[in-house]
């Protein structure tokens, strides 16, 4: 029950420091950028940007004061017990205080025009559904047992470590709960809230599906909201939705060319439960709905993308309102005489260098939009720097830059701030890397890459390119600032996870793709009307099929099933606290995963892509296995402060090493045994030697 009240205090909490750091918020759903009534309904701006304010704000206070009680048993329960509190007093106080603001900007939450209304409702209810689809087939208890789709386990082994580690652990100050005992490189936030929720009662199901849901939702609002203020057209935001939903990608028509000939092509389909792959790990779902159930936390940065760009916007708008009087080329403006021109640009100069071009209209909305990116650095860092590039040429072309200045400044000093807390260092690892993972890395190679990984989005782009003028086209531009930096920079080890800029960038650049099919709908051609459709079945074949898929592969039977009740997973619940370190094989996700242990070094894909050194513990976990005396164990367990040292049949079965169980057993005392033979797994207690 509690975890539901702390949901509704992050609305709260929202409501209330968007009332007062964002005044008049609802107000932007009654015009576009360019001054024209559009009258969106207000839910779908106000209920993203309060959960996302909210989340944020009383995230960070339940962890930091959680970290100052870290000594204590349960850090969380004199967090929750002081924040949940304040957040509700403050709320009340808040709403009192501005409750004729609130009456005026807030009351109303559906827009006047029935028709649209009902449009927007059926397009809200059809995002929840498609969100609460994606997250209950892959992540669901069913009795006592857990189910975890095959298309995410992989990814959710360090994500239901982290949360196990919170809610069942004391992990203050925190380390990575598949390399425990260091500090934490991973954006872990969200899992820091699923674990609070958990920890305030929620079931683990709801704590994960409930905020995954709220934020996939919130993305989609606010993207559609985002489209129609720059298009004007609603229309052409539900079709960035569907964009957004639906990826464009030629693997489905690559597969069903790729057919022999005579066969069944809608069994061939039926049949088929892999992702369809054109480049490299595009078979893993790592461009569609599937990325937003096993990162469920991008779906929350989307949000904040969208929000912190929907507020600065106007000021590109100005801008080329500006550029339009003096007729700058490309403005939008007409072309005056050669005279005209030439003062035309005089007066460029003039705008790009007067007071309205860099003085901030509102200094207090630039410091809240500040600390509302910066706040998300720990829950997605990806999302802050993709935010940062786009903000980055929306302002070369903006009035009131010092606004996007200021924006700037406040998120890399909260960011930094958060790194020297967190980590030890530097996670960033920035070097010029041309060509992403396309197989040839020049630049007709990496042109065949997105052609292959896009389908005919590119070409759809390039002519909206050609057609639009002024702000439009500069927002292209501008768009497509994250998919360049994804090809051109490597910020971490792994260079594959860049694909989260180019995903952001063909979200906001299928705005353009919308808004070009929606003006071939308005002519009320048939031909048009056709090439229309044809249009949008390419942009969305591809992903339609991937979304089935993800059923496809996501069912029960299927599944990765843990067991909530596992006396294992009860013993490492009730015995461990987040600083024992426990050694192990390189676990993914099990039952041991599931308690909350902290791994000395589970899988290492998880640990290395986040930036640690997994090549020194690998060597240290063999020798620890393979240890001959116990002298030589006890001094590698002290070395690497083991608390547990797990055998089970996983160890046994390691190509890596070759276990000296009997050494082990002469070492430390069994604390915990199940099962016989290879199939017995055994925990010994290095805090107990019997030698």
């Amino acid at each position: 029950m509690l975890g539901f009240v702390y949901l509704i205090l992050c609305f709260l909490a929202g409501w209330v420091i968007c009332t007062y750091a964002f005044p008049g918020l609802s107000k932007i759903v009654e015009k576009d950028y360019k001054k024209r009534n559009i009258s969106v309904s207000p839910f779908l701006l106000l209920f993203p940007a309060w959960f996302a304010t909210g989340t944020l704000a009383l995230t960070w206070a339940t962890y930091l004061v959680a970290y100052l009680f870290g000594a204590r048993a349960e850090p969380l329960y004199y967090a929750n017990l002081i924040v949940m509190p304040l957040a509700a007093g403050l709320s009340v106080l808040g709403v009192l205080g501005k409750a004729r603001a609130v009456k005026q900007n807030g009351s109303f939450l559906l827009t006047k025009d029935k028709k649209r209304a009902w449009l927007e409702i059926i397009l809200a209810a059809g995002i929840i559904l498609l969100g609460s689809i994606l997250m209950w087939t892959t992540f669901f208890v069913s009795g006592d047992k857990l189910y975890i789709g095959v298309s995410v386990f992989s990814d959710f082994s360090p994500h239901i470590g982290m949360i196990r580690s919170f809610s069942y652990g004391n992990n203050f100050p925190t380390s990575y709960s598949h390399f425990g005992g260091e500090d934490i490189k991973y954006h872990f936030m969200f899992q820091f809230l699923v674990g609070n929720l958990e920890y305030l009662g929620m079931r683990l199901d709801y704590a994960f599906n409930l905020p995954s849901i709220l934020s996939f939702a919130g993305a989609f609002f606010l993207l559609y909201l985002l489209a129609v203020k720059i298009t004007g057209k609603p229309p052409a935001g539900v079709l960035a939705c569907l964009f957004f939903a639906f990826r464009s990608a030629g693997a489905l028509f690559t597969y069903l060319a790729g057919l022999p000939e005579g066969t069944n092509i809608l069994q061939a389909l039926m049949d088929n439960t892999s992702f369809l792959s054109d480049t490299p790990n595009e078979d893993w779902g790592l461009w569609n709905l599937n990325v937003y159930c096993n990162q469920r936390h991008l779906a929350f940065g989307l949000t904040v993308i969208f929000l912190v760009i929907i507020l600065l916007m106007p000021h590109v708008y100005e801008m080329f309102e500006a550029l339009k009087q003096y007729n700058f080329p490309g403005a939008g403006g007409k072309k005056g005489q050669k005279g005209s021109r030439q003062k035309g640009w005089a007066r460029v100069a003039e705008a790009f260098f007067t007071k309205d071009g860099w003085a901030p209209e509102n200094m207090g909305r630039a410091i809240a939009t500040g600390v509302l990116l910066g706040s998300l650095g720990f829950f997605h860092g990806a999302a802050v720097i993709g935010c940062l590039s786009v903000l980055f040429v929306m302002a070369i072309m903006s009035k009131r830059r010092c606004e996007f200045i200021i924006v700037a400044a406040i998120t890399l000093a909260l960011t930094i701030c958060q790194t020297h807390f967190f980590i030890n260092g530097s996670v960033v690892k920035t070097e010029l890397y041309f060509g992403f993972i396309a197989e040839n890395k020049t630049i007709f190679g990496v042109a065949s890459y997105l052609e292959r990984l896009l389908g005919i989005l590119p070409f759809v782009l390039l002519a909206a390119f050609c057609l639009e003028k002024g702000v439009e086209r500069f927002l292209i531009l501008a768009f497509s600032a994250p998919l360049v930096l994804a090809f051109t920079v490597s910020l971490t080890v792994d260079v594959t996870v860049n694909h989260k800029y180019i995903m952001m960038s063909c979200i906001l650049l299928g705005i353009f793709a919308a808004l070009l099919v929606a003006r071939l709908f308005e002519r009320k051609d048939v031909l048009l009307g056709m090439a229309g459709v044809l249009l949008v079945l390419c942009l969305t074949a591809t992903g339609i099929y991937d979304f089935i898929t993800v059923l496809k592969k996501n069912t029960p039977s299927s599944a990765v099933v843990l067991d909530l009740e596992d006396p294992l997973t009860k013993w490492v619940e009730e015995h461990s606290e987040s600083k024992d370190l426990f050694l192990t094989s390189n676990y993914a996700v099990n039952q041991i995963v599931l308690g909350g242990a902290m791994l000395y070094e589970g899988w290492q894909y998880f640990p290395w892509s986040a930036g640690y050194d997994t090549d020194y513990r690998t060597a240290q976990v063999k020798l620890m296995y393979e240890a001959d005396t116990p002298g030589e164990l006890e001094a590698l367990v002290k070395k690497n402060s083991i608390r547990y040292i797990v055998v089970d049949q996983d160890n046994r079965n390691s190509q890596d090493y070759i276990v000296n169980e009997e050494n082990i057993k002469n070492t430390y005392e069994c604390v915990y045994y199940e099962g016989e033979g290879d199939y017995r797994t055994s925990i010994y207690d290095t805090w107990k030697p019997v030698y």
